[in-house]
């Protein structure tokens, strides 16, 4: 049974069991119906974690509703979008993700666990599994909140004491998300029944490599808190060691991780969402084929190395951004796989336009795009949802970082279990990144580039360079912006860059009409998606990195007799 089956199966259990009317007077809890009748084999354990999936996995989403890969209305600085997308202006009323629903999912989940005639070892697994969804689910509430209450066992409806108590300061709660991976790490099988679509080891261990270089990298830069950020970022390093040194991932065809119909024999895939034609299905492709699309903008375009591994603004080889063919030429062949180079979709020629003329299409699968199946939402891709690349990107990063908070100095050996592993991928095959002194250099030349943050040491900046590009559109930009307190390079005032796209003459496309299209310097020059000044994004307000906490909430706890104090700034 393939999995997406066997979760479904579980939601149809679910209500079946407890969604039955019932013709007499006393009815037990609910929770009590599924204690009775769910929790006594292995197999309901496992159907019960399987709920968990569709919540943290989404992968390329399902039908027109999208996962985090390719959003054209991303909040960063690698799009270009005609509408771009603004910072929370105002607090919401309700929602805004303050919930513990899937905490005490979890909590259930582990407390039932022990309840089950199962081996001590299945047990243990199993624990470890809920114990895992659990340290994602805070991971989550802790980027979008910081402070909040923790939980680490089912509270009752009625216990008004601990359902509104104050909130845990956010190095308590990444505590016990830490301890919630160490022991998932120890505990959790390294081979399960469906590999690679199932949490085994290696899954948790990417996640704790994901979690912690996230969380060290925040209480370096917005805590000032340097000791916190070495205990996590060394989490980070090892977990991400862990997976390297088993040797069990490689790096094969990059484009072919992002646009197979089958994932399954893949080397570089940690965990992927299988999906089916007829059953489970996606939209991304045709978004990448058949549709206008927010493109890329230069600032992005402008990140790719050339082929001898040096930044344009240092290259001898580069030949300038005129055109399509000068743009392409001896780049990083990374940037050929992520973008159509052959050619510009230009708004008034083409249908399937993009916003800047260059056009993504590193989730386009070409066998089946003029098929029924590679349009509409009917595309049955497999989507990664995570991936050796990152986690060398992972490692590369933290053991950088470790050296800015007292840990140990970078070394050679650190970028050639990492960094360099990538940059020798099948296809890609571009000079080594290598540490001179501390600085960066290529090729023995060691080099500063001109363009970079002079806030940002020339090695970090150039990690940071590798990760952006090789997980471009990937929905992982916000996130690093926010954890490295950078989002002022959103604002498109001061970042003209990434509201510029590809240069055209209009001279060059007779009997277009490209009245609509503004450009730099009139009837030629760089695509400006956003010509109207008030409509462009800035950033002059750091309240943003936390979301606020719904009015509804901070009601809900004064009328409680508790004060749920609201984030700085809101």
């Amino acid at each position: 049974m393939k999995l997406y089956y066997k979760i479904f199966f579980f939601f149809v259990v679910a209500l079946a069991t407890v969604g039955c009317e019932k013709d007499f007077l006393e009815v037990p809890p609910q929770d009590q119906l599924v204690d009775e009748t769910f929790w006594t084999s292995e197999q309901n354990v496992k159907t019960f974690a399987y709920g968990f999936y569709s919540a943290y996995f989404t992968g390329y989403g399902s039908g027109y509703t999208w996962g985090k890969y390719f959003s054209g209305q991303s909040l960063n600085d690698d799009f270009a979008p005609s509408n771009p997308p603004l910072f929370t202006q105002q607090v919401p009323t309700s929602g805004g993700g303050w919930s513990f629903a899937w905490v005490r999912k979890a909590n259930i989940f582990i407390d039932r666990v022990q309840t089950v005639p199962m081996e001590e070892e299945a047990i243990a697994h199993w624990t470890g599994i809920g114990r895992f969804f659990r340290a994602l689910e805070y991971h989550d509430l802790v980027k979008a909140f910081g402070d909040v209450p923790y939980y680490d066992s089912e509270v009752a409806e009625d216990d008004n004491e601990a359902l509104y108590k104050k909130r845990d300061e956010r190095t308590y709660v990444m505590d016990r998300v830490l301890e919630d991976l160490q022991f998932a790490a120890e505990n959790v099988r390294d081979q399960v029944d469906n590999e690679r679509l199932e949490v085994d080891r290696s899954v948790v261990l990417a996640f704790m490599s994901r979690i912690f270089l996230y969380e060290g990298t925040w209480q370096k830069y917005h805590e000032g808190n340097n000791s916190k950020a070495q205990e996590y970022l060394e989490a980070a390093k090892w977990a991400a060691e862990e997976i390297i040194n088993s040797g069990e991932f490689s790096l094969g065809n990059y484009r072919e991780v992002f646009n197979s119909l089958s994932l399954s024999s893949n080397p570089e895939v940690i965990l992927y969402r299988e999906y089916e034609e007829g059953v489970l299905t996606h939209a991304l492709n045709s978004y990448n084929n058949k549709e206008p699309q927010t493109g890329p903008s230069k600032d992005a375009i402008d990140s790719y190395l050339l082929d001898d591994g040096l930044p344009i603004s240092i290259s001898p080889e580069y030949q300038g951004d005129k055109s399509i063919e000068e743009v392409m030429a001896s780049r990083d062949p990374r940037i050929y796989e992520t973008f159509v180079s052959d050619s510009l979709r230009i708004n008034g020629i083409d249908f399937n336009y993009s916003t800047t003329g260059y056009a993504t299409h590193k989730f386009l699968n070409e066998d089946i795009m003029d098929d029924p199946i590679g349009s509409s939402n009917l595309n049955p891709t497999d989507a990664p949802i995570i991936r050796f690349g990152e986690v060398l990107l992972n490692y590369a990063e933290a053991a950088a970082e470790l050296e800015t908070v007292g840990g140990p100095a970078l070394t050679q050996a650190d970028l050639d279990k990492s960094i360099n592993v990538l940059r020798d991928r099948p296809g890609i095959m571009i000079p080594h990144l290598e540490v001179a002194g501390g600085q960066p250099a290529v090729n023995r030349q060691v080099y500063d580039d001109p363009a970079r943050d002079a806030d940002v040491p020339s090695m970090i900046w150039e990690i940071r360079r590798e990760r952006r590009i090789e997980l471009m559109m990937e929905g992982f930009r916000l996130d690093d912006l926010k954890r490295w307190k950078k989002l002022n390079y959103v604002d498109m005032v001061d970042y003209p860059d990434i509201n510029r796209g590809a240069w055209i003459v209009k001279a060059d496309y007779p009997g277009a009409n490209l009245d609509n299209l503004v450009l730099t310097e009139g009837d030629e020059g760089y695509i400006i998606p956003v010509s109207a000044s008030e409509s462009l994004r800035t950033f002059d307000d750091p309240r943003v990195y936390l979301s606020p906490i719904p009015l509804d909430q901070i009601t809900l706890y004064k009328n409680n007799g508790v004060e749920l104090e609201q984030n700085p700034g809101w």
